[in-house]
């Protein structure tokens, strides 16, 4: 036995309300338990395993250095030992104190875009940004009919739901998301904020990779249209789909915000 093992044994009891009480348990003389303590006697090998398997703990971690014991005994009974921060979470940290407040902005949308996998389209997808614990979280649903190789039923429509993290950061909202039911892509979109009293549609540039097999970067301007914090959920759902440009259920104005905007396979860049 090391000179750890008193204080370390000392460690296990201050889990408990007294020493007299881990005593008793143990049916171990309290004086005798003392001397344990205090490294003045070890136990002996009886002793030893009644102590070890009344405390869940091996004979020779007890010989362990004292930080290392209390580090060991803290991961093992949640107590005592320091909180493990996640890396991605503790990297990410910065970015939430230093975010103004999205609140205004929580709500429905639909977001229109110049599609990435089939360009000269449309792509009308429903959004929703919501608060949670102090963080704005959003969630995108997207979804494209098959092709006419296929049945076309509505069961083999190819779908989407992409989850994310949104932002505001120096007069811009940053929204990073990624793909959830694949978890093969991530997209990043970057809007301007509406100074008006009221939020119609935002204007903005959307950076993500294709569907096709090459998966190719691509980068498009976008628009969110806001519907309000409460809607039709199906509905609006029922929309989500892929337009062309002359659809006359996307307005003039949704047109001309997209317009000129040429998707740029391998290079971020609009025109």
């Amino acid at each position: 036995m090391s000179d750890h093992f008193g204080p370390n044994l000392k460690l296990l009891c201050s889990h408990y309300r007294s020493i007299a009480e881990v005593c008793r348990t143990l049916s171990i003389n309290r004086a005798q338990f003392n001397r344990y303590l205090a490294g003045q006697s070890r136990p002996t090998a009886h002793n030893l395993k009644r102590i070890c398997d009344f405390f869940g703990v091996e004979a020779y971690e007890l010989s362990l250095p004292q930080e290392q014991f209390a580090e060991l005994i803290g991961a093992r009974s949640g107590q005592g030992a320091r909180p493990r921060v996640d890396p991605l979470l503790e990297l990410f940290q910065p970015l939430g104190e230093h975010s103004r407040s999205l609140e205004r902005y929580c709500g429905y949308y639909f977001e229109y875009s110049n599609c990435m996998s089939v360009p000269g389209q449309i792509l009308l997808s429903l959004v929703q940004l919501r608060e949670e614990r102090g963080s704005y979280l959003f969630e995108r649903q997207e979804r494209q009919e098959p092709s006419r190789a296929d049945t076309g039923k509505a069961e083999d429509w190819v779908r989407c739901r992409y989850l994310g993290a949104a932002f505001y950061l120096q007069d811009r909202l940053f929204l990073v998301d990624y793909e959830s039911l694949t978890g093969n892509e991530m997209s990043q979109t970057i809007l301007i904020p509406s100074y008006k009293s009221r939020i119609t549609r935002l204007n903005g540039i959307k950076t993500g990779v294709s569907s096709g097999d090459l998966r190719t970067p691509a980068c498009t301007r976008v628009v969110w249209e806001y519907l309000g914090t409460e809607i039709n959920r199906v509905n609006a759902y029922r929309q989500v789909m892929l337009y062309s440009p002359d659809d006359p259920r996307i307005d003039a104005d949704i047109r001309q915000r997209l317009a000129g905007a040429q998707i740029r396979h391998g290079l971020f860049e609009i025109e």
